[in-house]
């Protein structure tokens, strides 16, 4: 058929345009013409391909014959040179007025002069090089190009006709030598190897990616190129008039065959169209005439002259839903055709009139900017010149100059239709072929994706030759880039849904359109359709709709397909929802332009939810068949537990196949089958255990205690499940009334086992390390011994079977675990008793010498203590510490960290609470056991007992019936002493102790130092806050008391918190035990004399009247050297490295640290003590250092702080005691001595005052937003802080300031002990005081009025907050209901680690 003929018969069924009354909105389109045929679509497609062949580039026509071999010389031809000069040959670069993309690239040259050296060396491939004349010329360049100054200037203009000048210049120089003045040939000669120069260029742009950036400038060397190689195109055959030295073939040019087979569009059409070659060669033959590249120059212009009359044969501005995307894609579409027209042309030059810019169009710059890049890339790829078959350079051309000799009239929209390659309806004809493409490619295994490959991606829908037909025929009729999308996938959503396509190829289809693959060849299909998808604002009308009328087809037909998938979930092998459910997800639904009805979502899932819930009744059924018998007598326990078995291995295998998704479309699968299946199975489970034990009953047969455990727990695990998945739904098995007494059974059991089983425990154990590998350290995991270890052994074995019961009743289940928690806390304080009697032991042996003086007599004894008072000696030797001792610290701190894993195994806390929820109120006149703490601190300004001076006192502790109830260590050679030692007493009323202090002696009877009372009153302690007692002694001094209350009770956290203090106060003890057989040295080291013998050279005073000189200052004289400093600590050094090395050995790195920080507070302590005088309002007897001493005390600190830091000098760390409890609130307090210590007493005092107010000031803020008495500047807890206090204050007790860090319910588990250290070390570094200055003060005499001003001051304020106290402790009971006693005991929630 005929083009005509074609036009006419599809004139009246092309689409009216867009344009209507009014703005079309997005959910109006222009309506759907009919579908073009596969014969229609075909003629139009063969046009397309038929006229690619037409246009292909010279370069895939030029060919290499052989040269034919003449008969005899042939007679030279008259030469002419057709291109004139060599400026008029070059005046096509000027025209181009962009400049920048005519020069070659940085880096050119260098891979220039690689090309010229491979000539010059015959490395060249291309046989046209290999003349000996074109080396030679090449050669003379080459001299000229490797000059440094033209070097120079060509890296900094870059020109490309720089280059070819000076070449010409150099071939004409080379090639004219030895030729005849009269003989022209060598002039031709230049042209050629001008030529073979310029399409060096070429090569060299090409090979290295530049000429894709660089189109025009490789176009204008392949014209200068062809405009050289008139005359003559084989560069090396022997006739040549380039003077070679022959060759065998000549490049010609092919001529059109006109054959199908040389058409490779064509033979696409023929293979989508399924066409015979002679068919196709008949329909090639009859259209010739029509098909030309005239027709399709007039087809650009006229749709361009359409273009800009805004006709409806073309887009219009009502085909966009905004103007601006209308401009934007009419901009670039002028540009595309001006490219297209000027690509005929260039293959055609007949087709144009010769213009006044010479043989070429004339290229504009756009000064304000290029098109949109999203139009223009396409062409771009098209016209690559990069690529020999590419069309033109990517620049604006001028076609005003243009003629194609046709008349200039308008066309009418009812015109019949005009053009030659473009169908009626472009659109549908383009998705004709597409379809046709498509149904190929997609049944072609070739471009299905390898199984071998390792990371092959989805498959290839479209082959290179169909996307490159499809792309030649989207150029030609002019179908927009989003436009071909839409029809991608309108395609694609036929397929699918005609079940031509599978879930795999629908993903990959959208990721094609989402993310084209990027490809090298011209063919490269929807190549920048990215950014488009992405802007929807550019589309039309028409495709907005038609995209979304194809994503509402898509989710319906996977919505029908989930439904399908989803019906055989409950089967062992069911189909897999994911990948409709990632495309529904990720390409439908998640795509903007897709909307829904309102509610289309939840009547889905109600119709899904109500298939599954048949599904899921119809497995249930299945499995009470395969597991229960037939006959009630044979069943029992375990085939109820393997019914539910059944169902939950069912519900486990749903859970992990959806665990990345529970939920489908609203649904879930999982909680629809423990909706439907889990009240069924606890109903039928109960019957069954119902008629189980009523045969057992019935045949007189016991069940085993632990079958009902095992029924038990696995009852309750379906419970807990069910409780958590259906909370309103009440588990219809009464688990609890079966099993109760089984675990009152268990428990009574432990209780009554569980002494025997520690005192056993230690009895088999023999307090060594656990043995490692061989030639290996023990680690901290195996430095304790077996007997820690079964005991908790045994708790847990105790313990365990009753937690994994999960019991239902709360109440219950913690009265079952507080039972548990007495007998526990009953075995520890058994074991820290037996283990702390042991260690005591152990630590009081006699060392030799104290044997051998035991065994003197009485007189010997008084002479060896009189020659040792007259000589002032005190021989102190090292403590050698029995291994056995350490491990016994060890097995203590080991107890309390798995203490603290078995409180909060057991949600302590928790438990606490649900008994104080449901427990009965407690009578108001029951009687009460309470628990009092007294904590021995200190006492001060003791009386001397001893002949040194000092006394070396120890507290014992008595009721009013002269019972011990305590009893401290001893601290020798002191009347200062500190203790920090606990002791519990429980009564249920008021109670008198009596404290005795002893002055102990190694020989006769210990002496009394003095003795107080104190009243322990339950009502006064009410509040359950801890009080400060300062306790004059009927002789001289006093002691100070902390004493907190708390009541005893059947309580969980009370025992847990009992058994805590237990072995903290063992762990105490024993590190104690340990520093204190280190602190007589570390005194003896530590001490005046050794200042003293260190200022005089190591000269002492070996006389007792230097006891009575030591308030005189010694004269001047040189300071010692550091090395002499640092020698005097050597002993101690030596010492504390003897004993830490064998304590390292034993200890854990925890106790290790534990010890040492104890050392070291000891150290601070002696320090302390060494510069300042304790605290107290009268004037001391102790001198104040010089200069020289200061200066040796603060270089002592130094070196032992560095001592006890232990930084390797390596690695940087610190491997001894943090850094953190180095430097303690004491720490920081000795170190601000240096800045009082020397200044004069009024400075003091005014800085003592100030200080003063600023803490009573700060006090007062306190106690009225608190509305509670403060400490008033009282002695701080354990710091030694404040001014003595006497008289009424001092009996009635002060409140402390500090929280009750030690009581039981606040020492409960490893984190409320380590937030109230926390706390304690705040509150000590919170407010700065004026003790030190105070400390310092005494050793002023001048300044003992003032002391005794701030005594009597702070006496008067301790009494008016005492008296506060008591008159609001009054109010309370008697507003309150009498609640004060029987408060409750606890303090918030437990603070975990």
């Amino acid at each position: 058929m005929s083009t005509s003929s074609t036009h006419s018969s599809h004139i009246q069924d092309r689409i009216n345009s867009l344009r209507t009354e009014g703005r079309s909105s997005r959910n109006r389109s222009r309506p759907r013409p009919r579908p073009a045929t596969p014969d229609e679509a075909y003629i139009y497609a063969l046009a397309v391909g038929y006229l690619s062949y037409l246009l292909q580039p010279r370069g895939r026509r030029l060919q290499h014959v052989p040269a034919p071999a003449p008969l005899q010389p042939p007679a030279p031809a008259p030469l002419h040179r057709s291109s004139g000069a060599i400026q008029d040959l070059m005046r096509d670069f000027n025209l181009v007025r962009d400049f920048k993309s005519t020069r070659f690239p940085h880096g050119f040259l260098a891979e220039l002069e690689k090309r010229l050296t491979g000539v010059l060396v015959g490395k060249e491939r291309r046989p046209e090089y290999a003349d000996a004349a074109v080396k030679r010329t090449f050669a003379v360049f080459y001299t000229a190009f490797t000059e440094q100054s033209f070097r120079r200037r060509m890296e900094q203009d870059r020109r490309v006709e720089d280059l070819v000048l000076i070449f010409f210049s150099s071939a004409t120089k080379e090639l004219q030598k030895g030729q005849l003045p009269t003989d022209d040939g060598w002039k031709l000669m230049v042209d050629r190897h001008v030529a073979l120069f310029v399409r060096m260029l070429t090569a060299t742009l090409k090979d290295h990616d530049w000429a894709r950036d660089r189109p025009e400038l490789v176009m204008r060397l392949a014209t200068l190129e062809s405009k050289l190689l008139t005359h003559d195109q084989d560069l090396a055959a022997s006739t040549s008039r380039a003077g070679g030295a022959g060759g065998s073939t000549i490049e010609v040019e092919a001529p059109l065959s006109y054959e199908v087979k040389d058409m490779p569009l064509v033979l696409v059409v023929s293979r989508l169209f399924a066409v015979p070659h002679a068919q196709l060669q008949a329909d090639v033959n009859r259209h010739r005439t029509a098909w030309t590249e005239q027709a399709a120059l007039m087809d650009l212009k006229l749709y361009q002259k359409l273009l800009n009359l805004n006709s409806r044969r073309t887009l219009r501005s009502d085909d966009f839903d905004v103007e601006e995307a209308y401009e934007r894609w009419k901009k670039a579409e002028s540009k595309d055709l001006s490219q297209l027209m000027l690509a005929i042309i260039q293959a055609h030059p007949a087709l144009a009139k010769t213009t006044s810019g010479g043989s070429l169009l004339r290229f504009t710059t756009n000064g304000s900017g290029a098109s949109d890049p999203s139009y223009s890339e396409t062409m771009r790829k098209i016209v690559d010149p990069a690529d020999t078959s590419g069309y033109v350079i990517d620049q604006p051309v001028d076609m005003s100059d243009l003629s194609l000799n046709e008349e200039s009239g308008e066309l009418d929209d009812g015109d019949a239709f005009p053009f030659t390659f473009i169908p009626p309806d472009a659109r549908s004809y383009y998705r004709t072929v597409l379809a046709q493409a498509l149904t190929l490619d997609l049944n072609d295994p070739a471009l299905l994706p390898s199984e071998d490959a390792e990371n092959s991606g989805s498959r290839k829908l479209l082959s290179n030759p169909s996307a490159e037909l499809l792309n030649e025929i989207s150029i030609r009729w002019r179908i927009p880039p989003f436009s071909r999308a839409v029809f991608f996938m309108d395609v694609v959503r036929q397929k699918f849904l005609d079940q031509e396509m599978d879930l795999d190829t629908l993903d990959a289809a959208f990721t094609y359109v989402k993310d084209p693959p990027r490809e090298k060849t011209k063919g490269a299909h929807l190549e920048s359709l990215t950014s488009l998808l992405a802007d929807r604002s550019r589309w039309t009308l028409a495709d907005f709709a038609l995209y979304r009328q194809i994503l509402s087809a898509l989710h319906d037909a996977l919505l029908r397909d989930l439904y399908d998938a989803l019906q055989h979930c409950y089967e062992p092998k069911p189909p897999s929802v994911g990948p409709v459910m990632y495309v529904l997800q990720n390409h439908v639904t998640a795509d903007p332009v897709f909307s829904k009805s309102p509610g289309e979502d939840d009547r889905f899932a109600a119709q899904l939810a109500d298939g599954l819930r048949q599904q899921a009744l119809a497995a249930y059924s299945a499995f009470l068949h395969e597991t229960i018998p037939q006959t009630q007598d044979e069943w029992q326990f375990h085939h109820v537990l393997e019914l539910g078995k059944a169902v939950f291995q069912l519900a486990d295998r749903i859970q992990k196949r959806y665990q990345k998704s529970r939920e489908v479309m609203g649904v879930d699968p999982w909680m629809v089958l423990m909706e439907t299946v889990l009240p069924a199975y606890a109903a039928d489970a109960r019957d069954l255990v119902e008629r189980i034990l009523s045969i057992a009953d019935a045949h007189e047969e016991d069940i085993d205690i632990q079958e009902g455990f095992d029924l038990y727990r696995e009852m309750v695990e379906k419970r807990r499940v069910q409780a958590e998945i259906l909370p309103d739904i009440a588990f219809a098995f009464p688990v609890e009334e079966m099993l109760a007494v089984f675990v009152w059974r268990w428990i009574q059991a432990t209780d009554e086992k569980m002494v025997g089983w520690v005192d056993q425990a230690i009895k088999q154990d023999r307090f060594t390390l656990q043995a490692p590998p061989s030639g290996e350290m023990p680690t901290d995991d195996q430095r304790h011994s077996v007997s820690v270890v079964d005991m908790f052994r045994s708790f847990s074995q105790s313990i365990e079977p009753i937690t994994r019961l999960q019991w239902q009743d709360e109440w219950q289940h913690a009265k079952f675990i507080t039972a548990l928690a007495r007998t526990v806390g009953n075995g520890i304080a058994r074991y820290c008793e037996v283990v702390e009697q042991r260690f005591a032991k152990e630590m009081d042996r006699l060392s030799p010498e104290q044997e051998a003086a035991a065994n003197q007599s009485r007189q010997d004894k008084w002479m060896q203590l009189a020659k040792e008072a007259w000589t002032n000696r005190e021989k102190i030797e090292p403590f050698q510490f029995y291994s056995e001792s350490l491990v016994k610290l060890n097995n203590i701190e080991w107890a309390t960290y798995q203490l603290d894993e078995l409180e909060r195994s057991l949600d302590v806390d928790a438990c606490a609470d649900v008994i104080l929820r449901y427990s009965p109120p407690t009578p108001p006149r029951q009687a009460q056991n309470f628990v009092f703490t007294i904590k021995i601190v200190e006492a001060e300004d003791l009386k001397a007992c001893d002949l040194n001076g000092y006394s070396d006192p120890y507290v014992v502790l008595g009721d009013e019936y002269q019972k011990r109830l305590a009893k401290t260590r001893i601290i020798y050679a002191s009347l200062n002493p500190r203790w920090d030692e606990s002791v519990d007493i429980i009564t249920q009323g008021p109670l008198n102790i009596v404290a005795t202090i002893w002055d102990w002696d190694a020989v006769g009877d210990h002496d009394c130092v003095g003795r107080t009372s104190l009243k322990l009153d339950p009502s006064h302690f009410s509040d359950y806050l801890p009080r400060e007692y300062w306790l004059d002694l009927d002789t001289q001094g006093r002691l100070l008391l902390r004493v907190s209350m708390e009541g005893e009770r059947d309580d969980i956290q009370f025992y847990f918190g009992k058994a805590f203090r237990t072995l903290k106060r063992s762990e105490r003890d024993m590190t104690r035990k340990i520093t204190d057989k280190l602190s007589s040295y570390i005194h003896h080291c530590l001490s005046r004399g050794t200042l003293r013998s260190l200022l005089n050279k190591g000269i002492s005073i070996a006389s007792v009247s230097s006891l009575f000189s030591r308030g005189q200052r010694q004269s001047s004289q040189p300071g010692p050297s550091e090395d002499e400093i640092t020698s005097a600590l050597q002993p101690l050094f030596q010492y504390l490295d003897d004993n830490f090395a064998l304590m390292k050995q034993t200890l854990t790195d925890a106790a290790m640290v534990m010890v040492m920080t104890r050392v070291w507070k000891e150290i601070l302590a002696t320090i302390e003590a060494l510069l300042v005088p304790p605290l107290s309002d009268k004037v001391s007897q102790q001198r104040p250092l010089t200069q020289q001493e200061l200066d040796i005390v603060f270089k002592w600190a130094k070196l032992l702080f560095d001592f006890f830091q232990a930084v390797d000098e390596q690695t940087g760390t610190s491997e001894g005691v943090p850094l953190d409890v180095l430097k303690s609130p004491k720490y920081h307090e000795i170190q601000s001595l240096n800045f009082f210590y020397f200044e004069s007493t009024d400075n003091l005092i005014r800085i003592s005052e100030r200080m003063a107010s600023a803490t009573l000031h700060r006090q007062h803020q306190q106690r009225n937003r608190f509305s509670a008495p403060g400490a008033l500047g009282l002695a701080r807890a354990g710091g030694g802080g404040g001014l003595a206090l006497g008289g009424a204050a001092g009996q009635l007790g002060t409140p402390s300031a500090a929280r009750r860090s030690k009581s039981i319910m606040l020492n409960r588990n490893l984190g409320t002990i380590k937030k109230a250290k926390e706390e304690k070390r705040k509150e000590a570094q919170a407010d700065p005081n004026d003790d030190i200055i105070l400390r310092i003060l005494r050793m002023r005499p001048e300044a003992a009025g003032y002391l005794k001003e701030r005594s009597r001051q702070r006496e008067r304020l301790a009494a008016a907050a005492a008296a506060e106290l008591i008159v609001r402790q009054s109010l309370l009971a008697g507003g309150g209901g009498g609640r004060g006693l029987g408060m409750g005991m606890g303090i918030g929630g437990s603070y975990r680690r």
